[in-house]
């Protein structure tokens, strides 16, 4: 038997969109199957892992956890929706040039993680840009090249 269908009213990156899910829908899984937002990956599916990071109402929240329905009337926001942010180009900037970015799997999560930590700390030692990032599972790079990243481009947009 199919789920019943449920229609859903977002704000995604800025623009309103008319979704229908079924009833209980993740917003990853609205986002990656009905909306083609892939941006946002599913890995672990238990908000461990951390690719699924995306912004509600400016806050990073764990799309694989976060059901669709409790999305409405809120911002939602992937990192394709800030491709004007100059903290977020500067951020992926760095993370090309530094090397953190591998395979990019991770990169959408990290990314939100680390601008929402320079949104509340402008200049973060290394040990904060890891205590940040803590929940973004990386199995590429080892890690130091994207804290090696984000410290970067917090003194390059400090200047």
């Amino acid at each position: 038997m199919m789920a019943k269908k449920v229609l859903h009213s977002l704000t995604l990156n800025g623009e309103q969109v008319d979704v229908a899910t079924p009833s209980g829908a993740t917003l990853l899984e609205t986002l990656r199957e009905d909306l083609r937002v892939l941006s946002s990956k599913r890995g672990c599916n238990q908000g461990v892992c951390g690719a699924c990071t995306l912004l509600v109402d400016g806050k990073p929240v764990r799309a694989c956890l976060t059901l669709t329905a409790r999305c409405e009337g809120h911002e939602i926001q992937t990192v394709d929706g800030m491709g004007e942010d100059h903290v977020m180009a500067t951020l992926q900037r760095h993370m090309v040039e530094s090397g953190g970015v591998q395979c990019g799997f991770c990169t959408g999560g990290v990314l939100i993680s680390a601008r929402e930590l320079l949104a509340e700390d402008p200049m973060p030692s290394r040990e904060a840009v890891k205590t940040a990032l803590s929940g973004n599972v990386c199995r590429c790079t080892g890690y130091r090249t994207i804290v090696d990243a984000v410290v970067g481009a917090a003194e390059e947009l400090a200047q």
